[in-house]
């Protein structure tokens, strides 16, 4: 049990990301972390982003060809992360009967009524139970447009003559042990007679041109009445059970989509979110709710049961410890590593994780470590990621965060990426300060964190740009949006 628990952890998906508002190094790292982590592993990590890419990642990326990772908003609990009842459905044409042995071999209440992959009903065990126990009218296999397939195989039986794909849609079930006398009174053309062995009896429900016979306890028939029935187009069906069984059995050959619930149906799909599915739930009273991908076809059931073994997201952090800066939901999400060199923030966990904190310049600069302590090979395009995160953050090394390592693991990564650092520094500089067209909220939150401490919380922004008067220009812009944001949020 414990190894193939194991093997469903391995299979499932880790998302390692950054921060909101993601500059370059959360970008960056992310990217590096998960090839790093596939490396080691031979999980499937995938890098993914909380937010907009800014000019400068943009560049960074399509300089070394990498393909931006995709956004991911939020790790709440979805359908997805929950165990789906997969179970095998019938077809509308399907008999109760047929129907109600699935049930038993899957061991459940409910089964799903599929017709091409789409959900058309569900049958439940008190519709069966309502087939069998509340159905009085002798019309019923009729009005239901039963095949005669299905009459067959419920009962056992075998086709003596007629079309078993046909459909029996008039007249009503008549049980034929009395005199020819009586049955010639109340037994009609088109009506479906279950008979025993006496040949008086089966030869005048041919006479009164009945749809079907049904002829129990695998009497004779005799070569005539076979050949005139074949001209009428009788149907004649032979079963090894008595006249009673037959008659009790039969209305269980009735197509499943005759009682099956057709709705409207209660049904959730794989991308909603366990929070609004938990109060669908508590204003319905069923046992199961059919789950449907994005085609609308049927997948599985989920129950009440099932939201307790719902399996939380697994993400690692990168560049970032602080909730406000996280991806939404991550307090619903199993964090399974921090990487980060900021100060230690509010991020909290259910159990420990692997957290490693440096006071470098930049996240990347302790993956790169990581890389080398793992005796993993940099590949070109990783090692321009990694340096140009490292670039980014320290200012070309001339931020007062920068430390000798920071340095030095630039320098290793440019030569493994075969790029001149101070001129591509230039060029990835000019490429993110190029802030003409933007609005004054872009600027403001294009690289911005939020911090706690106690009880207060505060954000930093900061921009970068080449141009001295563009700088002094802005400083005014902002001056002005930023007393308007303290305004809006109270602070």
């Amino acid at each position: 049990m414990a190894g193939s628990e194991d093997m469903e952890k391995k299979a499932r998906k880790v998302y390692v990301i950054g921060h909101k508002n993601p500059d370059t190094d959360s970008i960056c790292s992310a990217i590096a972390y998960a090839n790093l982590k596939r490396e080691m592993t031979g999980r499937e990590y995938t890098a993914k982003r909380a937010g907009q890419i800014n000019e400068e990642t943009q560049y960074v990326l399509h300089k070394f060809h990498v393909d931006a990772p995709r956004l991911l908003t939020n790790v709440k609990l979805q359908v997805k992360d929950m165990d789906i009842h997969k179970i095998k459905g019938v077809e509308p044409g399907v008999s109760i009967k047929e129907t109600w042995e699935l049930m038993k071999k899957q061991s459940v209440k409910t089964i799903p009524v599929i017709k091409e992959g789409e959900l058309v009903g569900l049958i439940s065990t008190g519709d069966i139970a309502k087939s069998y126990m509340d159905v009085y009218d002798s019309t019923i296999l009729a009005k239901a447009r039963t095949q005669y397939k299905n009459i067959i195989q419920t009962l056992d039986g075998e086709l003596i003559t007629g079309n078993e794909h046909g459909y029996f849609v008039k007249g009503k079930v008549a049980v034929g042990a009395s005199s020819t006398d009586m049955m010639e009174e109340f037994i009609q053309k088109d009506d479906l007679v279950i008979l025993g062995n006496r040949y008086e009896s089966q030869a005048c429900a041919v006479e009164i041109d009945a749809s079907c016979l049904v002829v129990c306890q695998d009497a004779e028939i005799s070569e005539e009445l076979i050949r005139k029935a074949e001209e009428q187009s009788i149907v004649i069906i032979r079963t090894p059970h008595d006249t009673f069984t037959a008659a009790r059995l039969i209305n269980q050959s009735i197509p499943v989509k005759y009682f099956m619930s057709k709705g409207p149906l209660t049904v959730f799909r794989m991308d909603d979110y366990v929070d609004d599915v938990k109060d669908v739930m508590a204003r319905r009273r069923f046992r199961d709710f059919p789950i449907l991908d994005e085609a609308g076809n049927f997948l599985g059931f989920i129950s009440r049961r099932r939201l307790l073994n719902s399996r939380r997201k697994q993400v690692i952090l990168v560049d970032h410890n602080e909730k406000n800066q996280a991806v939404d939901g991550v307090e619903e999400a199993e964090v399974l590593e921090i990487i980060d060199h900021h100060r230690l923030g509010t991020i909290q966990t259910m159990s420990p994780v692997f957290f490693r904190n440096q006071p470098l310049g930049c996240t990347a600069t302790i993956i790169y470590q990581m890389y080398q302590e793992a005796g993993i090979k940099v590949e070109p395009k990783i090692a321009g990621l990694l340096c140009s995160a490292i670039v980014s953050d320290t200012l070309l090394f001339r931020s007062p965060t920068c430390t000798p390592v920071d340095e030095m693991a630039a320098r290793a990564l440019a030569d493994i990426a075969g790029i001149d650092i101070e001129k591509y520094a230039l060029e990835m500089f000019s490429a993110g300060s190029n802030l003409k067209d933007k609005s004054d909220e872009e600027i403001f939150y294009q690289d911005f964190k939020r911090f706690t401490v106690g009880n207060s919380v505060f954000g930093i922004g900061q921009i970068t740009s080449l141009n001295a008067v563009e700088l002094k220009d802005l400083r005014s812009r902002m001056s002005v949006y930023t007393e308007k944001e303290r305004e809006q949020h109270e602070i």
